[in-house]
Formats: structure tokens, C-alpha cells, sequence
């Protein structure tokens, strides 16, 4: 009677546990079947390509010299009498800058000239008797000698008046001045009257790597930034290169002349320079944040169709933000250039810069 009852219960539950099952099972499905139906686009940026030319730069940086420069010191001394110019003013070579007191040379050259003709006066007498052989050899070469002493002091005493007055010994703008009204300068002293610099040529040194040698050459283009003026470009260009390497450094010195006929640029700005060594014209372009280096691969995303696709290229030159494609693209495409750092070939993308 037992076993009767037991059959049942047993049959029952072998039901039950098969209901069960089914029921996991079809919830595992559905599950299944939602998750290869959500598909999720990946936001991404993206930039066409374009075509422009590129070049092969050195960069580094420079400080603007002036290629003249003098500084104008006194030869004679004196009061400062007389100051014709102030600092920024432009100057022509030779002309006046400041005076100095000459009541003492103007005396010591009516010295010299009184003295002068007494000697000329003697020694003409003198050789009226030499020649008639009344006078000795001796006193008549003596006096000669005093004669041509006494030419000499007179050309010093004309020369130490014209050097009261100062002049400037080329052209340029007046960039510093010491001189004052009043002042006692000492002839060839060391403090400086005037400063003068010319500007309308201007040098940039830099020191190269030895390895740049061979591609430096004499009259090859370089561009400045320079800070000042709101990093506009200057065009320079190289003047002269150092036949030696600084065993020290491992560099060589390049001068760079920078025309300066509008006086922009002054002496002591800062540049930054970037000597050109090649460019491609007309070359295919891409932004430098569409690369991606992986494992010594330089690849990029490419949409198309809302998919991104892994392309391997090969690039050239980089200048500022573009680099140089030279295969694996043909110029039409856009290529991401945010939002690709994680992202894996063919997968869906949704653009979201338009």
C-alpha cells in the first residue's frame, strides 16, 4: 500500500523539476538574444584629410643680436657741454651726438699756432745764413726738428678740438645713453656715452647637433617665432656655419641673418626657430592626433558606414599638428581623431562633431 502511494509523489515530482529546467532555459534565451541585439556606437571625432606642403624642420631656439653695434666713448676729456640725441632716436653715421667744452682746446691750439710761426719765422732766417754757410749743420738741423715738432702739435691740438665733439661712428638707433649735461668725461674711459645698434640686419645663433652638419647648408631657409610679436613668422636664413665641432657640447655654430628693414624685431628678443631642411609640396595630410603607434605600426581609424576600420600607413614628414601620409590612404577619407585610443577595428562608431 506504501509503495502505491510512493509512485505518485515521485511521478509528481520528476514533473515538477522538469518544469523548472524548462523555465531556466528559456529565460537564458531570451537574455541571449537582448544582449546580440543591443549594439552600442562608440562616440568618436573625426577630421578630413587634406593637401598642403610640409617640410622637414630642426627646432630649437635663438636670441636676435644686432649684426652692428658700438659703443661710443669719449676720446677727449672735458664738460659735457651739449647732448643732440635721446635713446630710440636713428642716427646717420658721423653725425653729431654731443659736444664737450673747448675753451681749453681752442687755447692749446692758438698755442700751438703761435708757436708754430715763431719756429717758421727762425728757421727762415736761419737758412739764409745756411746757405750762404754763416750758420753750422747742427743748428740748422736742430731747428728743423723743432719745426716739424712744433706741425705736429699744432695737427694734435686741431685734432684734440674736433674730438670734443662726439659723433656716431656708424648708423643705428640709439639704444643706450649714459651722457649727461654737466658730466666731466675722461678721454677713452670705460663708461659709455652712447650705445648705438644697427637693426635692419639682425643675427640668430644656434648651436647644431654634430650630426646636422650635412644638412646645413649656406643660404638655407629657416623660420622664427618670435614671442613679442604674437609668434608670427620671420623668414631668416643661414649665413655662416662653424667648420668646428665643440668637443665639449658635441654641437656646431650656425649664424642665421634675419632682414629687418620694417625694425619689428629688435636686438635681444627671443626666437624660436625651426631650420628647414626639405619640403614636400602639395603632399596628402593628417592631423598627428589621428596616429596611433602600436607595436612599431603607425595606424588610423577610418569611418565607414558608421564603422571604424584599422588602417596601417606609412608616414613622412611632421611639421606642427600635420603629418606627412605617403601610403595607405587615399586622401578621401576622415579619419578619427578622439575617442580611438580603445577603440578595435570594425567596430560601430556614431560621429558626434557632424
Amino acid at each position: 500500500m506504501q509503495r502505491q502511494i510512493f509512485k505518485p509523489l515521485i511521478l509528481c515530482s520528476m514533473l515538477a523539476g522538469t518544469s523548472l529546467l524548462s523555465g531556466c532555459g528559456d529565460a537564458e534565451a531570451t537574455n541571449n538574444t537582448d544582449k546580440q541585439a543591443e549594439v552600442i556606437a562608440i562616440p568618436v571625432e573625426v577630421a578630413p584629410l587634406s593637401r598642403g606642403d610640409i617640410s622637414s624642420n630642426y627646432a630649437t631656439t635663438a636670441i636676435l643680436e644686432a649684426k652692428e653695434e658700438a659703443f661710443v666713448v669719449a676720446r677727449a676729456s672735458g664738460i659735457i657741454h651739449e647732448i643732440m640725441v635721446e635713446e630710440g632716436d636713428y642716427v646717420e653715421k658721423n653725425q653729431v651726438l654731443a659736444r664737450l667744452e673747448t675753451e681749453r682746446y681752442e687755447l692749446n691750439l692758438k698755442r700751438a699756432e703761435a708757436n708754430l710761426l715763431g719756429i717758421e719765422k727762425e728757421l727762415k732766417k736761419v737758412r739764409d745764413m745756411y746757405q750762404r754757410k754763416l750758420a753750422s749743420d747742427d743748428a740748422f738741423d736742430k731747428l728743423t726738428a723743432a719745426y716739424d715738432g712744433a706741425k705736429a702739435e699744432l695737427e694734435l691740438a686741431r685734432l684734440d678740438l674736433s674730438e670734443t665733439t662726439i659723433r656716431a661712428p656708424i648708423a643705428g638707433f640709439i639704444a643706450e645713453r649714459n651722457a649727461k649735461v654737466g658730466n666731466l668725461t675722461e678721454s677713452f674711459q670705460r663708461e659709455r656715452m652712447f650705445h648705438i645698434v644697427q637693426q635692419k640686419q639682425l643675427y640668430g645663433v644656434v648651436h647644431l647637433p654634430e650630426k646636422e652638419l650635412p644638412r646645413v647648408h649656406v643660404q638655407q631657409q629657416a623660420k622664427l617665432n618670435v614671442t613679442a610679436l604674437g609668434d608670427n613668422g620671420v623668414n631668416a636664413y643661414v649665413e655662416r656655419i662653424s667648420p668646428v665641432i665643440d668637443a665639449n657640447t658635441g654641437t656646431f655654430k650656425v649664424t642665421l641673418r634675419v632682414p629687418n628693414e620694417d625694425n619689428h624685431l629688435k636686438a635681444g628678443m627671443f626666437a624660436q626657430v625651426r631650420l628647414n631642411y626639405d619640403t614636400h609640396q602639395n603632399a596628402t595630410l593628417l592631423p598627428r592626433q589621428a596616429v596611433l603607434n602600436i607595436d612599431d605600426k603607425v595606424n588610423v581609424f577610418v569611418v565607414k558606414d558608421g564603422v571604424a576600420e584599422k588602417i596601417q600607413i606609412k608616414t613622412g614628414y611632421q611639421e606642427g599638428n600635420m603629418v606627412e601620409v605617403l601610403s595607405g590612404l587615399t586622401g578621401d577619407e576622415q579619419v578619427v581623431i578622439t575617442g580611438h585610443h580603445n577603440l578595435k577595428d570594425k567596430a560601430p562608431v556614431e560621429i558626434v562633431n557632424g
